[in-house]
């Protein structure tokens, strides 16, 4: 919505006179005016139309201001629109507070003052307009996001793929020769500096592979989540120590589309990287289930917790690693939960809803047994 887009005032009063007043007092803001003649009519215009501010009249036949306001308020569509009543008979305080716990944002009584009841009627127009500019770039922004992390992991790929093609091949081919100039006869000191630069070239060989499928496994793409989150735990109980499980439910977990395996995978690398990091444990328990349409992901530690800030998620608390889980989990219309745990701890859980355009018609995975 631009700056000079009109937007829809809804005018309810089972008084014509009273609607052609508001209507002359109004008209001079250059939005749209839209008029109602009873309660009926008034809920039938605001199903059909983005309505920013509605003024109403308190006393109305067979639905009067209030219960109309209450009605309003009750539908999830409605519930920041701003109601203004206007009366000449409810004029008691009491009167005044039964409007407000029904949802009026201000209430005007007559003889009405068209100055301020142009100024108010404004400021609520002007304030829904804001707000609708502030959604429309709060979702080009979300867009931006998701497409920024799905390039990166693009380019994730693409670096592990050249890791593995270019770096590892020329490294091997390497290797292929210092081993085949070992196998001749050579004098003691040049045999022992052959065999250890053939070691050299082996270890490289392991690091340009390792890091290589840290960066994008190529299981995953290969054979599914399951074989990728089985490598990894496996790798990084040998790397740290911590004692992984990994429960995928149900057994024949099914394949799902690349990016949504992709951000499952990720949001659970992200999750055990602050556990060897951070949190102390020697245990840690991964749970994906795919269940009612949705996937839940949870990731258990025995560690020492988080502070409180992280918990409430806190942005000057928050480290590169939740913050990522949280956009990673925000571009899917997820949620994210983090708690310790009263036994000593931290859970974090996250639930994705599996629409179809992530979902894949794939034949189930061979399941994978034993876990770290």
């Amino acid at each position: 919505m631009s700056n000079h887009e009109k937007i829809n005032i809804l005018m309810v009063d089972d008084q014509p006179a009273k609607l052609l007043s508001y209507e002359a007092i109004l008209d001079e803001l250059g939005e749209n005016l839209i008029k109602a003649s009873s309660g009926k009519e008034a809920l039938e215009q605001l199903l059909k139309t983005d309505i920013a501010v509605v003024l109403m009249d308190v006393s109305m036949p067979d639905l009067d201001g209030f219960e109309l306001a209450e009605m309003i308020r009750q539908h999830p569509r409605f519930q920041k629109t701003a109601i203004i009543f206007i009366s000449a008979v409810h004029l008691t305080d009491m009167d005044r507070v039964k409007g407000y716990q029904r949802g009026a944002v201000d209430y005007i009584s007559v003889p009405v003052i068209p100055e301020l009841l142009r100024a108010k009627v404004s400021v609520f127009a002007d304030l829904h307009r804001k707000t609708r500019q502030l959604e429309v770039l709060n979702r080009e922004l979300r867009s931006l996001s998701g497409r920024l992390l799905t390039m990166q992991d693009e380019e994730r790929r693409r670096f592990a793929r050249e890791l593995h093609d270019g770096l590892g091949q020329e490294l091997s081919a390497a290797k292929m020769v210092v081993d085949a100039i070992h196998l001749h006869d050579q004098p003691g000191e040049e045999h022992e500096a052959l065999a250890q630069a053939s070691s050299l070239i082996e270890g490289a060989i392991q690091q340009v592979r390792s890091l290589s499928h840290l960066m994008h496994p190529p299981l995953l793409d290969e054979i599914g989540l399951r074989a990728a989150l089985l490598w990894y735990s496996e790798g990084l109980t040998k790397r740290s120590g911590i004692a992984i499980s990994v429960e995928l439910d149900p057994d024949d977990f099914p394949r799902f589309s690349k990016d949504l395996e992709t951000v499952v995978f990720r949001i659970i690398q992200e999750a055990l990287t602050n556990v060897f990091r951070h949190s102390g444990a020697r245990k840690c328990w991964v749970a994906v289930a795919n269940r009612d349409n949705q996937m839940t992901v949870s990731v258990r530690d025995n560690g020492k917790g988080v502070a409180e800030g992280i918990l409430q998620f806190r942005p000057e608390c928050l480290g590169i690693g939740i913050s990522g889980i949280r956009q990673r989990v925000k571009e899917c219309d997820g949620s994210l939960r983090i708690n310790n745990v009263e036994s000593g701890g931290t859970l974090i859980e996250v639930t994705i809803p599996v629409s179809r355009e992530l979902a894949e018609a794939a034949q189930p995975v061979l399941k994978s047994t034993g876990s770290a």
